[in-house]
């Protein structure tokens, strides 16, 4: 099966990552697209991030009726912070019949250098790289048809903002997903 993986911290997860995450399913050759919630990212600090198992929960019940849409807590049970190679060579070990992409934004593509063995992950796997706004990707990047650039769209949502509203007491409806929203009050998350 060709799954892509679409890693983040989901902080909580919100309408703009599953445009892309539905869009890059239906306009490749993937079967699936496995959003990887990453407990700890080497380039965020944790004091922003809620409990990674309130964010796995958040992103398993905006995706639960998405059969194609998968979350998986994989990197849960990998040292932290999590490593994008380290998390490909576990997925391969434990999925052989499988066959990965990278999706990411061309935000993430241009600081791909700064990586833990960037240049085995661009040598080993496809990437899907969705652009975003000021962070154009040259055409010319493509390394033996490895690498994909996908024009999804985008909307001007992020998680900081949402975060934001939260604090501030203003609604996120349509933001994030209605279930997501409906949890995140009741949990009284990101207060």
């Amino acid at each position: 099966m060709k799954i892509g993986l679409y890693f983040g911290s989901f902080n909580p997860i919100h309408n703009g990552h599953l445009i892309i995450a539905n869009y890059i399913v239906n306009n490749s050759e993937l079967e699936q697209v496995w959003l990887v919630v990453s407990p700890q990212n080497p380039f965020k600090t944790s004091s922003v991030l809620l409990n990674e198992y309130d964010r796995l929960f958040l992103a398993r019940i905006a995706v639960e009726e998405e059969p194609r849409l998968k979350v998986t807590d994989v990197e849960f049970k990998l040292p932290q912070p999590s490593y994008t190679i380290d998390t490909l060579t576990y997925l391969e070990e434990k999925f052989p019949q499988n066959e990965f992409t990278i999706i990411m934004g061309s935000d993430s593509f241009q600081n791909l250098h700064k990586w833990k063995n960037a240049d085995l992950i661009l040598k080993k796997y496809s990437i899907i790289i969705y652009e975003r706004p000021g962070h154009k990707v040259n055409e010319s990047v493509d390394k033996g048809n490895k690498i994909k650039i996908l024009h999804a769209p985008l909307l001007e949502i992020s998680a900081t903002t949402i975060r934001q509203n939260i604090r501030q007491g203003k609604s996120i409806r349509y933001l994030v997903p209605e279930k997501v929203r409906e949890e995140i009050e009741k949990g009284g998350y990101y207060k």
